[in-house]
């Protein structure tokens, strides 16, 4: 059970860098319209919209990526306190 654990925290820990190049893209022209902005796109938009519902955009700035990287975080901290308690990491 260990080995799957570790895979599925390590698949959290994937996630929220796939998150976070995405984000760095919207910092150079063009870098989002690309076929590796595409991909990012299609991994990571399904799970930012509902943030970007909730919360709206302080000018020109989207902090919406920030919280759900935190509550991504949040999600993984307490998974793997979950298989801590369970004796499956």
């Amino acid at each position: 059970m260990g080995i799957l654990t570790g895979l599925i925290l390590q698949l959290f820990n994937i996630y929220y860098y796939v998150i976070i190049v995405y984000i760095l893209l919207s910092w150079f022209p063009g870098a989002r319209d690309s076929s590796f902005g595409y991909f990012l796109a299609r991994i990571t938009e399904p799970f930012l919209e509902p943030f970007r519902r909730f919360i709206p955009p302080l000018g020109m700035i989207d902090i919406s990526p920030i919280v759900a990287i935190m509550a991504l975080r949040f999600a993984s901290y307490g998974l793997r306190s979950l298989f801590i308690m369970l004796g499956w990491y």
